[in-house]
């Protein structure tokens, strides 16, 4: 089910420049909005993705066992 939302008090240049580009790409004011807004809130946040990273189970890797790997690997 869709809601509306009511946005107040747009600055006058950014509603000249909202209608502008709806315009030209053939939409009303309101498809061109409701484009962005569905757009800006399928965007995975940096909150998210740190919420995401946090939630991965820790693996127990040091920097010295890393390390130690590459001497392996290049056979020092």
């Amino acid at each position: 089910m869709s809601k509306m939302i009511q946005v107040r008090n747009v600055p006058d240049e950014v509603h000249r420049k909202l209608k502008t580009r709806a315009a030209a790409a053939g939409m009303s004011l309101s498809d061109y909005i409701k484009r962005d807004l569905v757009e800006s809130a399928s965007k995975r946040t940096l909150d998210d993705i740190f919420a995401e990273a946090r939630a991965r189970p820790r693996t127990e890797v040091t920097t010295e066992m890393i390390v130690e790997i590459q001497h392996e690997l290049r056979g020092d």
